[in-house]
């Protein structure tokens, strides 16, 4: 876990309601992309750990006979149980626990994933545990937005969300050290995911980026759901605060939108990491 903190279960208090709002969409077809590169055919079971309002496991499930979706925050899952029925999505089951209870009594799977959530565990507790999970062949996932993508000269047909201002508002209500459930980031999330998984004795791994790059439309009420989706400005930490926090922002976002408009963002890339179980490994 991030140095000097400790996990609780307010990191993402009332942001559940805000997350498929406020986030960007990973690119499209990536999970047509993860389902060619691992091999699914409708078989075997997927676990996303982690899995918020089921952003991934959804679109996955279908590819699977069996798709497992944790998370400690039992208002994520509640949001994914209203999406998956929203979308037809039957073979979905929902357990509430933290990567650190695996392996839970789940069994075994064929793939498990972490999107942009494997940051907030015991990361070498957790590698090895899923090693174990998983069957002979198996694969540990790890989806994320492309890192430093190569800058786009094509213009935007409106401003840019103004995310530094936003932050920097943030700094202003809740401290200039990033705040996360009850504690705080000093020095943000841990990177590295691949030597903590090759301490756990996976294989070399395997990278796909999926592109996207379709410019969106976001208006004012999609920057506020972004900015409460965020651990580190999640409702909860502005206690009484919130509205009048909720009103400055939304001045800020009327003076940086374009008159009679609102915003634009690209769409990010995804990129895709997969590290396998050997096969004559039991």
């Amino acid at each position: 876990m991030p140095d000097g903190w400790q996990w609780d279960r307010t990191l993402f208090q009332g942001s559940a309601a805000y997350y498929e709002r406020g986030r960007l969409p990973y690119a499209p077809h990536f999970a047509e992309t993860l389902a060619t590169a691992l091999g699914l055919d409708g078989r075997g079971r997927l676990l996303d750990v982690g899995c918020g309002p089921g952003i991934v496991l959804l679109p996955m499930a279908r590819f699977v006979a069996e798709a497992v979706g944790l998370d400690p925050d039992e208002d994520m899952l509640t949001e994914a149980r209203r999406q998956a029925g929203r979308r037809g999505v039957t073979n979905a089951r929902w357990v509430v626990a933290r990567a650190e209870d695996l392996p839970a009594g789940l069994g075994e799977f064929r793939a498990v994933v972490f999107a942009q959530s494997f940051h907030w565990t015991d990361r070498d507790r957790v590698a090895v545990t899923v090693l174990d999970m998983l069957e002979p062949g198996g694969a540990f996932v790890h989806i994320s937005d492309l890192k430093d993508p190569p800058a786009d000269p094509r213009p935007l047909p409106s401003p840019e969300p103004p995310y530094d201002r936003i932050r920097d508002l943030v700094r202003g209500h809740l401290g200039p050290v990033r705040r996360a459930g009850q504690g705080t980031l000093a020095h943000g999330t841990p990177d590295r995911e691949d030597l903590v998984i090759a301490r756990a004795g996976f294989g070399p791994v395997e990278r796909h980026v999926v592109p996207a790059g379709d410019v969106v439309d976001r208006s004012a009420d999609d920057i506020v759901a972004w900015t409460f989706s965020r651990s580190d400005s999640a409702p909860h930490l502005f206690g009484d605060r919130l509205a009048d926090f909720e009103r400055e922002l939304r001045a800020l976002l009327r003076q940086a939108a374009a008159p009679g408009s609102g915003f634009a963002e690209r769409l990010p890339a995804t990129e895709i990491r997969i590290w396998r179980k050997a096969q004559d490994r039991a």
